[in-house]
């Protein structure tokens, strides 16, 4: 079978697996973050909420929106909300959407989220975010799939969300070169970031939708020369044991094996570089044995990109600030179900509770400092929501990979989909 045929048959096939009860809790509680904790008019995902569920300010995060996306369908599915009040959230998001201004079809990093007016994420950085439009567009098209009734409401939304996803211009991001995209561009400040989206990170959709765009494509040269670097990302060194495809030296901060997998199936994903189910399984148990070695007399793991004791920073095993942030490991959920259950215990139990908060756990904390985050952030509750369900029954990897542009990126770039029988499948 060639290459397209396989992913013209990249069905998920999941088992349907429940979760103990302590678990789902988790998963429900993490998912009130996007349908209660968003903006009453908008819909909008806000950027980060106080650990009671109180708003902080009126930012609307542009990804954590995206993650939005595919929260809703999970609680559609799961029954916590009903299909109707999904799709009227869903169609409200979009209108919002609608509103704000893009840049070459790129969002901003964030909006208001009233108004969908651009606020800038800093200084001179008031224009498109490629990255963060991407992760918003993963989360259009898996909630395209999912509502793809006959009713004039499902047709509608359909029509505005194709509207978005398509009219993104990933060839202009570019700038007419063989080489990789590149991260920012704003018509004050044109380029002055100078930030190419090259690999090995969180942002790999990037590409894949970039090469199965309908209008706006890149060339197959720009994931090679760009993205990969010219096979400069490739690793294949071994960290505590594990041996690491691609990467920095022991992969880095754990978002960058999640945010893209949220969509995307790594089980039998490969192209020329990598299988993409072995790097994000390595770059999980390479941060999973670090923590171990590091708290050896708790079930306490996980480094990614959090708030911290110093402000938001990256945590990793070459970034260790004392920085345990709970979404790495429930975000591992669909790579190492075993050892993010044991985690999501262990964090339960932390001081009495201390870590849950209104919806779900707060975002970090520091064993060995007495240091607990008063924070919810969206771009780390939604992973958890998402990897929970495909762990649970693949639900967004069925919706985003059967998806026509997600298919056709693939196939464009190279990679292979080679699907085993259920049994000999990975979890």
């Amino acid at each position: 079978m060639d290459t397209k045929s396989h992913l013209l048959n990249a069905q998920s096939l999941t088992p349907q697996r429940s979760l103990p009860d302590d678990i789902e809790e988790i998963q429900y509680r993490t998912f009130e973050y996007f349908w209660l904790g968003s903006h009453p008019t908008s819909g909008l995902a806000r950027d980060r909420l106080r650990s009671d569920g109180t708003a902080i300010n009126e930012i609307a995060s542009v990804s954590g929106t995206g993650f939005s996306f595919m929260a809703i369908i999970v609680g559609a599915e799961r029954r916590w909300i009903t299909r109707d009040e999904a799709l009227n959230r869903v169609i409200t998001m979009v209108q919002a959407l609608q509103k704000a201004k893009r840049f070459h079809g790129a969002f901003a990093h964030f909006l208001h989220a009233e108004t969908s007016d651009v606020i800038p994420f800093g200084p001179k950085d008031d224009g498109g975010d490629l990255v963060e439009t991407a992760f918003l567009v993963q989360g259009l098209i898996c909630a395209r799939q999912y509502f793809s009734g006959s009713t004039l409401a499902e047709m509608r939304f359909r029509t505005i969300a194709h509207d978005l996803i398509a009219n993104v211009e990933w060839d202009w991001y570019t700038r007419g070169k063989d080489g990789p995209m590149w991260w920012h561009w704003s018509p004050t400040y044109r380029w002055c970031f100078n930030i190419a989206i090259g690999g090995w990170n969180e942002a790999l959709v990037c590409y894949v939708l970039a090469a199965g765009a309908h209008r706006h494509h890149i060339e197959p040269i720009h994931y090679h020369q760009g993205w990969a670097r010219s096979g400069e990302m490739v690793n294949g060194s071994s960290y505590l044991g594990t041996t690491l495809p691609l990467g920095e030296p022991f992969g880095g901060p754990l978002f960058l094996s999640q945010y893209s997998f949220c969509g995307l199936d790594p089980r039998g994903l490969s192209d020329r570089y990598a299988n993409y189910w072995e790097q994000v399984e390595a770059h999980t148990r390479i941060n999973y044995s670090y923590c171990q070695s590091k708290y050896p007399d708790s079930d306490f793991w996980g480094m990614t990109a959090s708030d911290g004791r110093n402000g938001y920073r990256v945590h990793s095993p070459t970034q260790d600030d004392d920085v345990i942030s709970p979404t790495a490991a429930l975000s591992s959920f669909a790579f190492c179900p075993d050892e993010a259950t044991k985690a999501a215990r262990a964090f339960l139990k932390f001081k009495e509770g201390r870590l849950m908060g209104r919806y779900g756990f707060v975002d970090a904390f520091s064993p060995n400092h007495d240091w607990i985050a008063d924070t919810h952030l969206a771009i780390d509750q939604g992973p958890i929501v998402a990897m929970m369900e495909n762990y649970r029954s693949g639900l967004l990897w069925s919706l985003f990979m059967t998806a026509p542009e997600v298919q056709r990126g693939l196939s464009r770039l190279g990679f292979s989909v080679e699907r085993q029988s259920q049994e000999e499948m990975p979890l």
